[in-house]
């Protein structure tokens, strides 16, 4: 009896220790990372949403015969809030790819707001405008940051899963799926053409 407990005291010191090597809790802290960087892109995208109103009326007071584009802005905005992803679709390849739309949409409606601006001296020298258009450039910087830091835990927790042996442990007990990384909009790897 007693050699028997020796035997299963020895064996569970041997095991325990490899437990730990698992990856278990760790994968639940990469997906933790996944989620909490989306929420930062996320935090970003409706910073940038909520800066987009105040700017159209900056703009639609000085120019307001340029209505159509004054339009595709709103209208491209309310797109984009239509467009949800919760962090339980963030493996979803084909949500991944319309919200990304939406969002490419809006981006391109901002910049043609930007060129209308360009044609009216006066906006462009109206302290709300400039404080408005700095506000949105930082914005667009803050978006780029989070969607890196975002495809970085993306990277390490799609790597985590993958990986021997916590690949075995998402295998057996967790059953998670990869997620989809922010990739470039189509087209993107055409420089702009810039004409005057």
């Amino acid at each position: 009896m007693l050699k028997r407990l020796l035997l299963l005291l020895t064996a569970a010191l041997i095991i325990l220790p490899s437990l730990s090597g698992c990856g278990y809790n760790q994968i639940q802290k990469n997906e933790e990372g996944v989620f909490a960087a989306w929420a930062d892109v996320e935090a970003t995208y409706q910073r940038r949403a909520d800066l987009i109103p105040n700017l159209v009326e900056t703009v639609k007071a000085y120019a307001s015969h340029e209505r159509e584009t004054l339009e595709s802005v709103t209208n491209a905005r309310a797109k984009v809030g239509q467009v949800n992803i919760s962090a339980d679709t963030l493996s979803d390849p084909a949500a991944m790819q319309k919200f990304q739309a939406a969002q490419g949409q809006l981006s391109s409606a901002i910049s043609r707001l930007l060129l209308v601006a360009e044609r009216y001296p006066d906006l462009k020298a109206s302290q709300n405008f400039l404080d408005l258009q700095h506000q949105l450039e930082g914005t667009e910087n803050r978006i780029n940051v989070a969607r890196q830091r975002y495809n970085k835990s993306v990277q390490t927790f799609n790597s985590s899963i993958r990986t021997f042996p916590n690949s075995l442990t998402n295998k057996f007990l967790l059953h998670l799926e990869r997620k989809e990384p922010f990739k470039a909009e189509a087209g993107a790897e055409k420089a702009p053409r810039v004409q005057f």
